[in-house]
């Protein structure tokens, strides 16, 4: 069994996330005492009751998902889970480069408390946007984009799965391309509700800005690998790690070669640790072979450790 650990990303967060975690487990709570002391404010309380807007807002969100899916983490490495690798989708590889002994946990909630902040004051409100396209082939969907971007700024923005690609973008030339998209037999194209197109070229100030605080922060070499959403590569070297964060926030996000990358690699385990299962639904449409768990509460946690032969 050769094990990976992947964390989600933005969109994953609820009210409640982790709260059976920071109730009864010290590692946990302690977790979330260094991320509220880096913030300045409650983020258990936030977690724990909201209210959902104001955890919905990027730069509180990040911070959350990240802290709440270390919340969850320290148990399981308690008990003697560990893995051979991880990979994260967008904010996630902020969480795996902490998992994996890259940043203090201080510094990774104060950073993504800062670059949800960049790319929400990157563009606009209103003037981009992302759209989910379905059953539609990726040259296809990059044509599709090509054509469309003769009204503005659009691309692939995430490689999910097969046949899941989203687009993002300024919102005419979007638009567009859904038009374009429908009309080239798309089975479904369905426009997101996010405040931020994330992973394309109107991110490009947001990376900048970034790449300054990146430039601040001590990265150590890490423990175990990364497969990195810029180029679907094994990372492991601190010097790595800051460009490959900073071309991360406007370039697509190749998480489907991720996976693949893992797979060929002989992971055939994955472990989806934080809020939600979005990324295992991902996995088992990617590598059909894999196992794969989650763990976002107590009883997945037991499942899991129960699967793995972990006590």
């Amino acid at each position: 069994m050769k094990i990976a650990f992947i964390f989600p990303g933005q969109g994953s967060q609820y009210i409640g996330m982790a709260k059976e975690f920071i109730e009864n487990f010290a590692e946990s709570k302690e977790v979330f005492d260094t991320a509220s002391a880096a913030l300045g404010y409650d983020l258990a309380q936030l977690c724990m009751q909201g209210p959902s807007e104001k955890l919905n807002l990027t730069e509180n969100t990040q911070p959350a998902i990240l802290a709440a899916s270390i919340a969850i983490l320290r148990p399981l490495e308690r008990r003697g889970l560990s893995a051979g690798a991880a990979a994260g989708h967008s904010l996630g590889e902020y969480t795996a480069i902490t998992a994996a002994g890259g940043f203090e946990l201080r510094d990774a909630v104060a950073l993504v408390q800062k670059r949800g902040r960049y790319m929400q004051e990157a563009v606009p409100e209103g003037a981009g946007l992302m759209a989910a396209v379905l059953g539609m082939e990726r040259q296809d969907v990059e044509k599709t984009c090509l054509e469309a971007a003769k009204n503005g700024i659009v691309g692939p923005a995430n490689y999910n799965s097969p046949g899941q690609i989203v687009i993002a973008g300024e919102k005419k030339a979007v638009e567009k391309a859904i038009e374009l998209a429908k009309a080239a037999g798309a089975k479904k194209v369905v426009p997101l509700a996010v405040s931020v197109p994330s992973h394309c070229g109107m991110m490009k100030q947001a990376g900048e800005r970034l790449a300054k605080e990146l430039e601040a922060v001590k990265i150590k070499d890490l423990r175990i690998p990364i497969v990195n959403n810029a180029d679907a590569k094994f990372l492991q070297a601190a010097s790595e790690l800051r460009p490959s964060l900073v071309r991360q926030i406007s370039s697509p996000l190749y998480w489907e070669d991720s996976i693949r990358n893992l797979a060929a690699d002989g992971y055939d385990t994955f472990i989806e640790i934080g809020p939600g299962k979005v990324l295992s639904g991902l996995v088992k449409r990617i590598a059909k072979d894999a196992k794969v768990l989650n763990v976002d509460d107590q009883k997945s946690m037991s499942d899991t450790l129960n699967a793995i032969g972990v006590s």
